[in-house]
């Protein structure tokens, strides 16, 4: 009896047309965050749209942006499952009345991050996430919550993207000072920033908040209120940028509370929206 020489292939079975290859979708996911070098947090995405190119800063107008960062840094701590919303009880709470609640204290890896959090587990009492985004800002009137403020985030998130080859570092010569500047040197990473914005209100519109990605959402949302977002829109066409306000405006016109009450939300990004379009 003759013995067949080699390895015997196995045969495949064919997989559908119509059947989603799941493996590929997650692959395609992982491949779009990049390495851990290039990924950005909301946080550097927003200041990163605020940035002007060459020169390397924010606008002196955009007082905006401060509490916008704010606001980013709480919605990624939630996002990454370290902190919450108390439950809304049988009274059913507004989204602005209820507590934020450590959810997990394990530290981010992240400076900024990592001292919210450590703010936020501190307090005696738990506070609401509009009393949250003043403390981290410093604008309260209470000399003892001044300790929570959050110092020169802008700078910090910039030296971040420094280090991800993303900016580079400079310094300018005005009048009366010199100043830091963080022009773009990878303008790719801000090309593909950009893009993804308008994608998300143009060709990948989906009309469905819960049906887009939670960081999308949340960088239409803070880039919004930190006042970046038209940098996003202003190479766009006449028409095409008059379709994405018209869906930037109506996600700022949902109804905040009936949208975090679907299923699958995260109750405290929502507050944060909330907190910006009151």
């Amino acid at each position: 009896m003759e013995r067949t020489e080699g390895l015997i292939q196995r045969r495949k079975q064919p997989k559908p047309e119509n059947e989603p290859d799941l493996r590929n979708e997650e692959n395609e996911e992982e491949e779009d965050r990049d390495s851990k070098d290039t990924r950005l947090t909301l946080m550097e995405e927003v200041l990163l749209l605020g940035l002007k190119d060459k020169e390397g800063y924010t606008s002196f107008w955009n007082d905006c942006i401060s509490s916008g960062l704010r606001g980013c840094i709480l919605i990624e701590l939630a996002l990454r499952g370290r902190i919450e919303l108390e439950r809304a009880g049988m009274r059913r709470k507004g989204l602005l009345m209820r507590k934020v609640l450590i959810k997990n204290s394990d530290p981010c890896g992240d400076v900024l991050l990592d001292e919210s959090l450590k703010h936020i587990k501190e307090t005696n009492q738990p506070e609401t996430v509009q009393t949250w985004i003043e403390y981290l800002s410093g604008e309260t009137w209470n000399p003892l919550k001044l300790r929570y403020q959050l110092k020169n985030v802008r700078e910090r998130l910039a030296k971040n993207l420094v280090e991800k080859g993303v900016l580079t570092t400079e310094k300018q010569n005005f009048l009366l000072f010199d100043m830091t500047t963080h022009p773009v040197t990878d303008s790719l990473q801000k090309t593909r920033l950009v893009k993804k914005v308008q994608e998300s209100v143009l060709s990948k519109w989906v009309n469905d908040p819960h049906r887009m990605d939670k960081r999308m959402l949340s960088l239409i949302y803070l880039a919004h209120s930190s006042d970046v977002l038209e940098n996003a829109f202003g190479p766009l066409s006449d028409d095409d940028y008059d379709v994405a306000m018209k869906r930037v405006r109506d996600l700022l016109d949902l109804d905040i509370e009936a949208e975090s009450c679907k299923q699958g939300t995260n109750e405290l990004m929502w507050a944060v929206f909330a907190a910006f379009i009151k």
